[in-house]
């Protein structure tokens, strides 16, 4: 008879171990300290061993004890997730789920931020099948409102940002399709914040449209935003779901955690 091997289960192999995640967990969904009889309650621990294994945790500064018989998560918590922020670089993060898109869809995908009023191209997954031209290199710039990425740092500003924006570029267009009118760019926006997708319609170059969705930290942050590129006439609506699935897999590996 052959034993299954527990490592492979994902579920920790030694039970204190899983109830210390699990008394973790409990505290973590509370901002203020818990009491020992709600820990018990909410983990269906009896409360000798709860209020153990609570004390080793505190002696590791994992967990604190502001009152005689109230819990809550310790500093060294914080220490510890501030090790592994300082290792997540978005281009790391994103190159390998940039370049599962790509085979996918078979055209450019395009991950950029925020520099003053333009954005930077910071990474480019392509191929010369990819059937255009690529442009815009890494490192490359354009106006926020001519482009799908901008809009969406754009979208995240206040109202009044965005009349700021105008206001300082003059919302100057690079074509006969290039958004040039700020009533005609707040309701680009407004189309935005309501699907999550912005779109560049050959706004920034003829011949060639984008789409893009947000990518976020940990504190709920846009930081960047992940684009398709592609031909005028081939940009598929079918993209739409992937686009937005690869970047919420990208905002999960730097932390982001959607609530509801």
């Amino acid at each position: 008879m052959v034993k299954n091997d527990q490592s492979l289960t994902g579920q920790p192999t030694i039970q204190v171990i899983e109830r210390m995640f699990t008394l973790l967990e409990v505290l973590s969904q509370s901002e203020d300290s818990v009491t020992l009889k709600e820990i018990s309650e909410k983990t269906g621990l009896h409360p000798s061993t709860a209020h153990r294994i609570l004390n080793d945790l505190a002696c590791g500064r994992l967990v604190e004890r502001p009152q005689a018989g109230s819990y809550r998560l310790g500093l060294r918590l914080l220490e510890l997730g501030n090790s592994v922020k300082a290792r997540l670089n978005v281009r790391d993060s994103a190159l390998p789920l940039m370049r599962e898109l790509h085979k996918q869809i078979h055209q450019p995908v395009n991950l950029s931020v925020r520099q003053g009023d333009e954005i930077v191209y910071i990474e480019r997954a392509f191929s010369e099948q990819s059937g255009m031209q690529v442009v815009r290199a890494i490192g490359g710039r354009a106006p926020l409102h001519l482009t799908s990425v901008g809009k969406l740092f754009l979208a995240a500003d206040e109202d009044i940002g965005v009349q700021a924006y105008a206001s300082r570029t003059g919302l100057r267009g690079n074509n006969k399709n290039s958004i040039t009118q700020l009533n005609s760019l707040e309701q680009e926006l407004a189309k935005c914040k309501a699907t999550g997708i912005a779109r560049d319609n050959e706004e920034l170059e003829l011949g060639v449209r984008c789409m893009a969705a947000g990518v976020y930290n940990d504190q709920g942050k846009l930081i960047a935003g992940l684009s398709i590129s592609s031909p005028a006439d081939r940009l598929s609506e079918d993209w739409v779901k992937k686009l937005q699935a690869t970047a919420v897999e990208i905002s999960a590996s730097l932390g982001f955690r959607k609530t509801i």
